[in-house]
């Protein structure tokens, strides 16, 4: 069986190369996902958008949740067109996207679509390659992928630079969370892997659950992580998420959204530096290349 994530990376090697020569811009790709749906994933997605689009960033972010997108819902869009008109139509990622809140652009997935579920190689080779088309108009593209440990899931994790696991101090969303990274420390032992916990009552709250997990990959997995930020609970994110607009955007001084907005400062700085020459680890051809 191909090993597909390899293979994406072989191709992106080489586009890579001509990316480098060139001198053409490098955007930061992120992969956000959880063991466990439910967590509050996509709200984290949509809103670390707006937040960095806030910084002045041009964000975009693909809906990689092909079965069961909702990405689009979460901003309140209606879009005509979506990826499967690109994978299975004539038609390019820059004909498909939309607009939302604060500038930041949307590749819209198909909802309940079972096909897309579970794509092959050669759709994923076009997507990866639609996407570094539009790496010149990009500094961020954010990836929000399907909960759990499907092929589509772990492939887009492996190609990633950067992979966030969003989790919440329940103790299933926990142990689902140490899954996902079990299986990222097994294919690539030094993949960059930084963990976000979401509503919670606090900063000792949120170092607990971090512990708990940390603690388990450390000693079983001989793999330390990152603590990239927590998000408070707050009852605004669900009037928000009625209203379809991000919290980040109605409520901008609500403390779910400082929180979001303070791991979106701490992001960008940390990208900032990873994208200089001498540590160029989170660079736009590692979406589907070599990991940090």
């Amino acid at each position: 069986m191909i090993d597909q994530a390899s293979a994406l990376r072989t191709i992106a090697d080489h586009s890579a190369r001509f990316m480098r020569q060139s001198g053409a811009h490098q955007p930061v790709s992120i992969a956000i996902t959880s063991g466990k749906g439910g967590v509050g994933k996509t709200n984290v997605v949509g809103n670390l958008a707006v937040s960095l689009a806030n910084l002045k960033k041009r964000v975009l972010v693909l809906d990689a949740d092909f079965g069961l997108a909702n990405v689009d819902v979460l901003f309140g869009l209606t879009p005509k067109y979506n990826l499967r008109d690109v994978l299975y139509g004539d038609m390019g990622l820059e004909d498909i996207i939309v607009e939302g809140p604060a500038g930041v652009r949307v590749i819209p997935a198909s909802s309940g679509v079972e096909q897309m579920a579970a794509l092959t190689l050669d759709q994923q080779t076009r997507l990866m390659r639609g996407l570094m088309e539009l790496g010149a108009e990009t500094d961020y593209l954010l990836i929000d992928t399907a909960a759990g440990i499907s092929a589509n899931v772990v492939n887009f994790l492996l190609a990633s630079g950067l992979v966030i696991v969003v989790t919440n101090p329940e103790p299933t969303s926990i142990v689902d969370a140490y899954l996902v990274i079990k299986i990222l420390a097994l294919r690539e032992p030094g993949k960059r892997v930084a963990l976000l916990v979401n509503s919670v009552s606090g900063f000792d709250e949120a170092q607990s659950v971090f512990q708990q997990i940390d603690s388990a990959s450390r000693r079983f997995l001989d793999k330390p992580l990152e603590l990239l930020g927590f998000i408070e609970r707050d009852k605004n994110v669900l009037e928000a998420v009625r209203r379809q607009i991000p919290v980040a955007s109605l409520y901008p001084r609500s403390a779910a959204s400082q929180s979001i907005k303070a791991i979106a400062s701490k992001l960008d700085r940390q990208c900032s530096a990873m994208k200089r020459p001498e540590n160029s680890g989170l660079a736009w051809h590692e979406l589907f290349a070599a990991s940090v």
